[in-house]
């Protein structure tokens, strides 16, 4: 006797493709509201996501070592890509050094631990924080259907917003590590208007 061996897809129902930036209002408000829940580790995960661009197994690796120097937390930073290998450097915004300092200091974190160990109570250098569903927690708290937001939404939103104010693809690019240019055009989602728009912005 057949048996019915279908099963139902695990994304029916649920939207399908990139998932979109955050806006700069968005963001706004995720941050105030992390900061007056005083949700301390989100708050640091939440806004090194966004000012580095890095996909969440890259986030998940820094140890406290990597971004902090003689007390000071770093500037800016380079990360070799797990992924692609292919080194990217980023600013770390004056908000995000100061929520990563106080998250550090309130975890009681040392040199050698990870930045995102998974809970404040298991500090260990041994494993850390699988930060991929980040993107979708915090989103909740500003209201944000987790179904659509994730982890590629702190990745793209930086980026999206330099590419609509600067229209420097290249730039966008380098910052995000991709080896062609045809793949930050595709994860940007630039359609055939956006690159008319572009073009008519070009006087010969």
């Amino acid at each position: 006797m057949e048996t019915d061996q279908t099963h139902e897809p695990w994304n029916k129902g649920k939207p399908v493709g990139q998932k979109p930036p955050f806006k700069p209002k968005d963001i706004s408000a995720i941050g105030v509201h992390l900061q007056n829940d005083h949700q301390l580790r989100d708050l640091a995960m939440f806004n090194l996501a966004v000012d580095s661009k890095l996909r969440g197994c890259d986030l998940a690796n820094p140890r406290v070592r990597d971004v902090m120097h003689a007390d000071q937390i770093l500037s800016r930073k380079l990360v070799v890509q797990r992924k692609t290998q292919r080194p990217v450097q980023f600013k770390l915004t004056e908000p995000t050094r100061s929520a990563v300092a106080a998250w550090i200091e309130t975890a009681d974190l040392t040199a050698a631990n990870y930045l995102f160990p998974q809970s404040p109570g298991e500090i260990s250098a041994s494993f850390h924080a699988s930060v991929r569903p980040n993107g979708a927690s915090v989103g909740r708290h500003h209201r944000l259907d987790s179904a659509v937001y994730g982890m590629h939404s702190m990745r793209r939103s930086k980026a999206t917003l330099i590419d609509k104010r600067t229209k420097n693809l290249r730039a966008v690019q380098l910052l995000l590590g991709h080896t062609k240019l045809e793949s930050t055009v595709r994860y940007l989602g630039i359609e055939v208007d956006d690159a008319l728009e572009i073009s008519e912005q070009i006087e010969i």
